[in-house]
């Protein structure tokens, strides 16, 4: 029996062009998650002094509680070094690791600022559709390490698509910074 080395070599080197080009393609959801994008404003909780520099706001969906806010935030998603859902004793937590700036920003805020309350915002979802105060939680300490985490008022679902929509900011920003 004899094998013809060309025809088996043609056969191997078509085989391997097609699983270079259908296997390394990213799946839909994969191009998804790198398409989506999250904003997130931390708003400090605003005095009773009767200016125009502060709002009530709806903290949680189900039995909403009105907190009275600044209305321009003191951080940003420009601040966000990384973000993801973790784990906590019966649910979950969203946890937000600031880059340097928002490490002294966060500090400096929860030092002066205590015991007041963080409210936190975020855009999300398809073109920023969904627009919700997430959380207000009380300063009561200290943040010296940059890492805010927070029961937010949303599904596992929508706080992995905020996680991930901070991190593809967070690399685009560190990008931008970088050039």
């Amino acid at each position: 029996m004899k094998i013809r080395w060309r025809r088996f070599n043609l056969y191997l080197l078509v085989t391997l062009a097609a699983v270079t080009v259908w296997g390394c393609q990213s799946s839909p959801a994969e191009k998804k998650s790198k398409k989506l994008l999250s904003t997130l404003r931390l708003h400090a909780e605003g005095s009773r002094d009767g200016t125009k520099t502060t709002e009530m706001v709806p903290i949680y969906r189900q039995n909403p509680v009105m907190v009275r806010v600044e209305k321009l935030h003191f951080m940003d998603e420009g601040h966000v070094a990384s973000a993801k859902v973790i784990d906590v004793m019966g649910g979950f937590a969203l946890q937000i690791q600031f880059d340097h700036r928002g490490i002294g920003l966060l500090e400096e805020y929860t030092t002066v600022n205590r015991p007041r309350r963080i409210a936190i915002c975020s855009q999300f979802g398809k073109e920023f559709k969904q627009q919700r105060w997430l959380a207000a939680p009380v300063a009561s300490r200290r943040i010296t390490d940059g890492v805010l985490t927070f029961t937010p008022d949303a599904t596992r679902e929508e706080a992995e698509e905020i996680a991930q929509g901070l991190n593809n900011v967070a690399k685009k920003v560190k990008t931008w910074v970088e050039r």
